[in-house]
């Protein structure tokens, strides 16, 4: 079982001939709404990975909300530990450009009341994962981490958006996960330098902690146990970014949860990343587990 502790969000997606500089207007053609939130994204993206998969988080008691639970519900993603909440549900503006390039600006809203009480009672244990990332508050990440090493589960974290990860999250870890930008800033606030791989293996040797760097088209590399692995990304023709972190997050943990090593789940999680890139939007580019097993057994074809 994985248990995502993490945001749902709406996400408002526009494609604009470039993304505008600051104080610049571009216009485009119309807009998507669409559920989105890392946490979510990553939760769908285990679940069609073919996990088993539960979502804890806040929603507003707003309209919003059932968009973006809508995905969640309809993929089968246990729901019940979603919270209804006096905020807005979250959002997220997204202009992705004609590379398939996006930025994105992220209203909190009620992903900053999500607390760690939606997990009591859930009986945690080696068998199961708990997958993090940083759009909640992080002292309820580390409660939530706490509670899940406890029962003696897997505690993974995608330290997305980019931000220092407090020493007291980093001791409850066995993954992390970051882009090249995230490793940077996360390297730089525990005194780490150098490149990406060169910061993930700092981060293995010195706290114990299995660090994996994806790399958008050259794949991904990761470090644990002081050994390393390198998985190349899939040959595709890019539409759209968004969420392909998130798929890459949610098809790992998901690998790790069916039983396959960590070189093997990197491989799938950079598949199904980039497959993700091949259609619009965030959980509605997410692909499934056939899909992922093809992508793999036809690219080490």
């Amino acid at each position: 079982m994985i248990v995502v502790f993490g945001s749902v969000n709406v996400d408002f997606v526009t494609r604009v001939t470039r993304i505008p500089r600051p104080g610049e207007t571009v216009l485009g053609p119309g807009y998507a709404v669409i559920p989105g939130g890392k946490g979510a994204n990553q939760a769908v993206a285990a679940r069609r990975a073919g996990a088993s998969v539960i979502m804890a988080g806040a929603v507003g008691r707003d309209a919003f909300a059932d968009i973006g639970l809508s995905m969640l519900i309809r993929d089968g993603i246990d729901c019940a530990r979603v919270a209804r909440v006096e905020a807005p549900t979250g959002a997220a503006f997204i202009s992705v450009d004609e590379a398939g390039e996006n930025a994105i600006v992220v209203a909190a809203g009620a992903n900053a009341a999500a607390s760690a009480d939606a997990l009591d009672g859930l009986a945690f244990s080696a068998r199961d994962t708990l997958l993090l990332q940083r759009e909640v508050p992080e002292e309820e990440a580390e409660r939530a981490a706490r509670l899940a090493k406890a029962g003696g589960a897997r505690v993974v974290l995608n330290a997305a958006p980019a931000g220092a990860v407090s020493p007291a999250l980093l001791e409850t870890l066995d993954m992390l996960v970051v882009n090249e930008h995230e490793a940077a800033v996360v390297g730089a606030a525990l005194g780490i330098a150098g490149e990406p791989e060169q910061i993930a293996r700092a981060i293995d040797t010195r706290h114990g902690v299995a660090t994996v760097v994806t790399l958008g088209a050259a794949g991904a590399i990761g470090w644990t146990g002081g050994v390393r692995r390198a998985v190349p990304a899939l040959p595709v023709t890019v539409v759209d970014t968004t969420a392909a972190g998130d798929t890459f997050c949610g098809a790992f943990a998901a690998a790790l949860d069916g039983g396959f090593g960590f070189t093997l789940a990197l491989a799938r999680a950079a598949a199904a990343g980039s497959l993700a890139c091949t259609a619009e939007g965030a959980q509605t580019s997410i692909p499934w587990r056939d899909a992922i097993d093809a992508a793999v057994a036809g690219f080490q074809a």
